[in-house]
């Protein structure tokens, strides 16, 4: 199937995109990013807070081994990941409803631009001292009787757009 080796995966280039974890409870689902994060070879994924990090046995039965070749970070909070990664030049977006939010559609990363999304918790979403020091919020659109997804699907879903959008 021509995938690559650990090592191969290491030297590859990366989707200059970066996953922030805010606060994050289920290690099946941080698992999961992990294995969507591989399988579009992003940049990082930034476990904050309560984010559970790797080794760990529930994040390896989603991962499948990808904790082992996505580069990991471990930040005490969100807030400490996001300022970092401005001060680095990211464009940093929260995948958030919010007012003012832009949808997912019309987001359009230029292939010159480093990016980081965040992901909140499975039941408050991101932090409102978070999104304030995000560069904007993403939303995607949704036409059911419920106002949020799982946060491992939501991640896959803004991870897609950005890979078929920028040069890879």
């Amino acid at each position: 199937m021509k995938r690559l080796s650990l090592e191969e995966f290491q030297q590859a280039d990366k989707l200059p995109l970066i996953v922030v974890l805010d606060d994050v409870r289920s290690m099946y689902n941080v698992g999961s990013i992990f294995r969507t994060a591989d399988a579009f070879r992003l940049e990082a994924v930034y476990l904050c807070g309560i984010s559970a990090t790797p080794p760990s046995v529930e994040i390896h039965k989603t991962a499948l081994g990808a904790e082992d070749s996505v580069r990991w970070r471990y930040f005490k909070t969100a807030i400490e990941a996001v300022e970092e990664l401005k001060k680095e030049g990211y464009a940093v977006y929260a995948i958030e409803q919010a007012n003012g939010s832009t949808t997912l559609m019309d987001m359009k990363p230029q292939a010159d631009c480093h990016y980081a999304i965040v992901l909140g918790n499975e039941v408050k979403g991101v932090h409102q001292e978070v999104i304030d020091r995000c560069t904007g919020c993403i939303e995607i659109p949704q036409y059911g009787t419920k106002h949020s997804m799982n946060v491992s699907v939501t991640a896959g879903i803004v991870m897609h757009h950005f890979i078929s959008l920028l040069p890879h």
